[in-house]
């Protein structure tokens, strides 16, 4: 799926609990999601350049959109989805539990409102949740839920 598009890599932690596997997924930030459910959630992620491995970005972009170190443990490969967006996103599985309370979003700075001058600080993630799959695929940005499926494919 290589191209010349932009990237992305990130990890996908996930739990199996006593209501099944659950995932944790991030909503995004910004004005532009901040009434939206469907579509807005996200595995954690995030952009990196051909002088980078997908790993290597992977683990660094869960640091910076999480605010904490990546676990450690066997990384499962999910492979890779093209968004409609055309962007090309790689992850990886990792079991873990994490306390989504412990999170610490990084930020990013746009211009808001549109044209206005003014530039306005967001959370590259307003919030982060653990859930079940059936959940995370109405939320999660399409493309994704084929991680889901190969997620689940790999727990059976």
């Amino acid at each position: 799926m290589s191209g010349t598009g932009k990237r992305s890599a990130g990890l996908l932690l996930f739990r199996h609990t006593d209501h099944g596997l659950e995932v944790l997924l991030g909503h995004m930030g910004g004005p532009f999601f901040a009434r939206r459910d469907a579509g807005a959630w996200s595995v954690p992620k995030g952009e990196y350049e051909p002088d980078e491995t997908a790993w290597d970005a992977a683990r660094r972009e869960f640091q910076e959109e999480l605010g904490l170190a990546p676990p450690e443990g066997e990384a499962i490969e999910l492979g890779e989805v093209r968004q409609t967006n055309g962007k090309v996103v790689t992850a990886w599985a990792i079991e873990a539990d994490l306390d989504p309370g412990t999170v610490v979003p990084g930020t990013f700075r746009m211009e808001w409102p549109p044209k206005s001058g003014q530039m306005q600080e967001f959370p590259e993630l307003d919030r982060v949740e653990w859930m079940g799959l059936e959940r995370a695929r109405a939320v999660v940005v399409k493309a994704q839920a084929t991680f889901l499926d190969r997620l689940a494919e790999h727990s059976d």
